[in-house]
């Protein structure tokens, strides 16, 4: 039958990484629980549960709101173990940008290679997110396509190591 929005909701209550009550509130209000997901969408169904975040390939309005915008969700991941503030973007010395934040206060910057003024550089944004890891045992980990769905959002959620390995089992999905 293949994995559906409810094995993935599944797989989240029993890793801890979605609580029961959660999860059964997002298929309640979905439609299509039993439909087959291709791998994609199982990576995607991570952020509909609120496991994980996504880099979005779409074009955005504002770079450096969307990068707060996107290492805030990232930060609430962590339960307040990780608060983000100060994010901006910077001409840097060798015509890239530079991303600015703080991560518990701490300054922190990621070098940013814009190709176009409206899409982020989703390398940049994987650094980034992967500087706000609590330090706990849980990890931001990006999903791994293997070059398959190049063109699609990046996702990356925040699992220990046996969660990372739950992930890999259960909903066939690389975690780098």
């Amino acid at each position: 039958m293949g994995i559906t929005y409810e094995t993935v909701a599944a797989v989240l209550r029993e890793t801890g990484l979605a609580s029961p009550e959660h999860t059964r509130d997002i298929l309640d209000r979905s439609s299509e629980v039993r439909t087959p997901l291709d791998p994609f969408e199982v990576a995607r169904a991570l952020e509909d549960f609120g496991a994980a975040v996504s880099v979005h390939a779409d074009d955005v309005d504002v770079l450096e709101e969307s990068y707060e915008s996107l290492l805030r969700k990232a930060a609430a991941l962590t339960g307040g173990a990780v608060t983000v503030s100060g994010v901006h973007l910077d001409d840097g010395a060798d015509g890239d940008d530079v991303l600015h934040f703080e991560r518990n206060g701490e300054p922190r910057s990621v070098d940013a290679e814009h190709l176009a003024e409206d899409y982020l550089d989703h390398a940049a944004a994987v650094e980034a997110i992967a500087a706000l890891s609590p330090g706990d045992g849980r990890q931001f980990r990006e999903v791994d396509f293997d070059g398959a769905y190049r063109e699609r959002d990046t996702i990356v959620v925040l699992v220990t190591d046996e969660q990372r390995e739950a992930l890999r089992e259960r909903l066939g999905l690389q975690l780098r």
